[in-house]
């Protein structure tokens, strides 16, 4: 199935909107996060997005739109991924990541969240939705369109994406804000994969 490019297809102006900042955390954003050099092949566009985050959020909380945060706060022992080690559910407790004893999975200085804004609870997989109350939070504030940034793009900005559409939201991602591990990951999901869901 492919999505048209027509007018029709540009996010409705008259939606409430939401900011939502995915994994501005110590894991990605500290020199000594155990997930920082999975961008050492794409470092100019990690800084790069990192300073379009700075920008994205400050121009969110100056317009009044709801900011929210995203993590993944897990218990040591991964209870919550199973007994099933393949994908994400392999890869995170081999990288002993997100535990929630360790301050990896706390949000970066420059990004800490203010008092007034939501923080995403619960979620367990790549998806913001995944598990977590997100649904129920946007629902109940009205907001229909979510503006997308963090890391990383073909994980854990797709998974969002994908499920945000699929359950009725309309998905932008603020393309300069997000970084994948290489230029051609984040090149396939700006121009392969965003189209079907929502826009960049």
């Amino acid at each position: 199935m492919v999505a048209s490019t027509s007018d029709s297809r540009r996010p409705d102006p008259t939606g409430r909107s939401a900011l939502l900042m995915i994994e501005f955390v110590n894991e990605w954003l500290n020199a000594a996060g155990k997930l920082r050099f999975l961008m050492a092949h794409n470092e100019s566009a990690f800084a790069a997005s990192v300073e379009a985050g700075k920008r994205a959020l400050q121009c969110a909380r100056a317009a009044g739109i709801d900011v929210i945060h995203a993590t993944l706060k897990l218990s040591s022992d991964y209870r919550e991924l199973g007994q099933a080690h393949f994908g994400l559910r392999g890869a995170i407790p081999k990288a002993n990541t997100w535990t929630s004893n360790e301050t990896g999975w706390q949000f970066h200085k420059d990004f800490t969240p203010q008092a007034n804004e939501f923080v995403v609870e619960g979620r367990t997989g790549a998806s913001a939705f995944a598990s977590s109350n997100l649904d129920v939070f946007l629902r109940n504030q009205g907001i229909s369109r979510l503006y997308l940034a963090g890391y990383a793009t073909h994980v854990c900005i797709e998974s969002t994406m994908r499920h945000a559409h699929d359950i009725g939201y309309e998905p932008v991602i603020i393309e300069d804000a997000t970084a994948a591990f290489t230029e051609a990951q984040q090149r396939h999901v700006i121009e392969h994969t965003v189209h079907h869901f929502g826009w960049s």
